[in-house]
């Protein structure tokens, strides 16, 4: 089997997220770079990556580039196509736009090699699991009063979420945060699982401070709380604190994986499909969390992750952050606060038309 073909695209769509419900509509939009990857033998795969920013079109002729790259390389040796880009990009990897063009291809990838052997993604990779836990992400934003916090956890446990993440960071004081995590938890209960997303917004001591006055609320995780390469840093807050620590998100490519790992930064590990480079860095740092024995969580895009997740023995939940749904014609199901694995080859993903044909800038 061979490459023959690619298409890609730049779709611009309202910046808007289903789980809110009763806040003004946003006026922002976000950007996608989509990759349709065609074979000699009938079989197209799909790949997506995105950022945000001026340089959306910057990424398009880089995924546009590799996939141009491996004409002619048969699909399913991934490694090989890996190789292959990493030796043509230069010295501009591991990181950056590299990264994440890389990661269209890649996933491209296995789509159709799942599609070749007419097995998911998931079954691929192992199938330990045909479901896994997930967590309502994006609808607890830092600028949505605390108020919005009360009405909208109990709504999410509504829709069948046993877990959810809010964001702090930006409070005025420490009992502003304080404040805000104690709303959360007191109107969703003890029995859901709740985690709060910092950004980096806090400096080490800050992040110590706040930590052990929230204990008491008993958050799943605690996210990102200081720059996320401060690994030393990063190690004095997992160590101050009884709460988990967890970060990964921002790094790209498999090596800061190892830094956060040796250094005991994290108690969680956290993994973007996009900045690692694709489904086949994905695993390795799976792989590398693992020996450590810490558990892996995702980042972004779960229509893609919810079969890296569930394929893995320390895979933990899936974040149910809903910013692609609307790119694909259907997407994982979720029942009784986990999401299904697709039962179809491949990603079991397909994009929808009418939303390309609506959406499309370039």
């Amino acid at each position: 089997m061979k490459i023959t073909h690619a298409t890609t695209r730049v779709l611009r769509m309202p910046a808007d997220n289903p789980l809110i419900v009763g806040l003004p509509a946003p006026t922002e939009t976000r950007e996608f770079v989509t990759l349709e990857l065609g074979t000699d033998q009938g079989l197209v795969g799909v790949g997506l990556t995105f950022f945000g920013g001026a340089l959306t079109p910057a990424l398009k002729v880089a995924v546009d580039t590799l996939a141009q790259l491996v004409m002619g390389d048969d699909p399913t040796q991934v490694e090989a196509i890996t190789g292959k880009a990493r030796r043509a990009a230069g010295s501009s990897g591991p990181g950056g736009i590299f990264a994440l063009a890389l990661s269209a291809v890649d996933m491209a990838c296995w789509d159709i090699k799942g599609k070749a052997v007419g097995q998911s993604v998931c079954a691929l990779l192992g199938g330990l699991r045909d479901r896994v836990p997930t967590y309502a992400s994006g609808a607890l934003m830092r600028p949505h009063p605390v108020k919005y916090l009360a009405e909208a956890g109990p709504r999410l446990v509504g829709m069948g979420f046993r877990q959810m993440k809010m964001q702090c960071g930006s409070e005025p004081t420490v009992a502003a945060s304080v404040e805000r995590v104690r709303v959360m938890r007191e109107a969703i209960g003890p029995d859901v699982d709740l985690m709060c997303d910092i950004n980096q917004l806090w400096s080490v001591n800050q992040a110590i401070e706040i930590g052990r006055r929230i204990e008491p609320y008993h958050l799943y995780w605690l996210e990102d709380p200081t720059a996320h390469d401060d690994y030393p840093g990063l190690a004095r807050i997992a160590d101050a604190l009884t709460t988990p620590i967890a970060a990964g998100e921002y790094h790209y490519g498999i090596v800061p994986f190892r830094h956060l790992l040796e250094r005991r930064s994290i108690d969680i590990v956290m993994i973007d499909l996009l900045r690692v480079g694709g489904i086949t860095q994905w695993m390795k740092v799976a792989g590398m969390a693992e020996a450590f024995n810490l558990p892996v969580v995702s980042h972004l895009v779960p229509e893609m992750h919810v079969h890296l997740v569930a394929a893995i023995p320390n895979g933990l939940t899936v974040e149910y952050m809903p910013w692609t749904l609307r790119l694909f014609e259907e997407t994982p199901a979720i029942e009784h606060g986990q999401l299904v694995v697709p039962k179809k080859p491949g990603l079991g993903l397909a994009f929808d038309q009418a939303t390309v044909k609506r959406y499309q800038v370039g």
